[in-house]
């Protein structure tokens, strides 16, 4: 779990003051995913947003539709650190945030009614309800929302890891996937573990993780090995079926998104009992 970026740090950011996005070349890959790069699609930062701390994105679900109000994805400890268990749902919140097109240019602010989901029990995310529909934030700023699969993601995979709050896009491959991953006191499964290449830094938490074949949403990036150390704060560690621990210094995690568009039902609203939820629930 990233740190959150300090208000100076952050402004930084906003302001465009650091140098065009930075786009890291994927490693690891195998002989038949470098022969397939050259039709790999561009992502851009385009519907990607700039929290107070964190990154996140303009989000759809395949049923959505344009008259839905919008909703932005991002991690749940963007939110607030949870307590293991803890999930909220459907709280009135005013949170801003920041839009940006393609070109990493913020665009307008948006802003949320209501935190609709969030929990970091199993998995790490957040998603907001705004006040604006998809069609009034098209007409008005000409940026349409990522759509989030509902569909487990390949290893192998080549993906985008886009940071609103840092305007940087950094490319690398999905190394596989983690039975367990467990940081301090939160665990969280099923998580995606990238190839080295996408070094992510504080503030990157909640980027969205963007299959770069079809610009779909797979993952919502959520933290780091930094120090080397086992299973403590910034330093998660990896656990597989026996209970074997693996620490990767310097590789970083997502957590997967495929789950959620089953818990959100007519007109992007989440019921936590429709067949086929399976998020933590309160």
């Amino acid at each position: 779990m990233r740190k959150p970026l300090v208000a100076a740090l952050f402004a930084l950011a906003v302001a465009g003051a650091g140098a065009a996005p930075a786009v890291a070349a994927p490693v690891g890959a195998g002989p038949a995913a470098q022969a397939a790069e050259p039709a790999l699609s561009a992502v851009s930062l385009a519907g990607t947003v700039a929290l107070s701390n964190c990154s996140g994105s303009l989000v759809r679900f395949p049923d959505s539709v344009d008259t839905d109000p919008a909703l932005v994805l991002s991690n749940g400890h963007c939110s607030k650190l949870m307590d293991p268990g803890e999930v909220i749902t459907n709280r009135p919140n005013n949170r801003t945030f920041g839009l940006l097109d393609s070109s990493g240019t913020q665009v307008a602010t948006l802003q949320a009614a209501k935190l609709a989901y969030a929990t970091m029990t199993d998995t790490d995310v957040a998603v907001y309800e705004l006040t604006s529909t998809y069609a009034a934030v098209k007409s008005a700023y000409g940026v349409s929302a990522l759509t989030v699969r509902d569909t487990h993601p390949a290893a192998g995979t080549a993906v985008t890891v886009a940071s609103g709050a840092w305007k940087k896009l950094l490319d690398c491959s999905i190394d596989g996937f983690v039975h367990r991953l467990k940081e301090d006191t939160w665990t969280w499964k099923d998580s995606v573990r990238y190839t080295s290449a996408c070094q992510t830094i504080s503030g990157t938490s909640g980027s969205p993780v963007i299959d770069r074949s079809t610009g779909e949403v797979v993952a919502v990036h959520n933290t780091g090995n930094e120090q080397g150390a086992s299973c403590t704060r910034d330093n998660p560690c990896e656990v597989d079926e026996e209970g074997a621990v693996t620490v990767r210094k310097g590789i970083n995690y997502g957590q997967q998104t495929f789950q959620i568009p089953a818990c959100f039902t007519t007109g992007n609203q989440l019921d936590l009992s429709t067949a086929g939820c399976t998020l933590p629930k309160p």
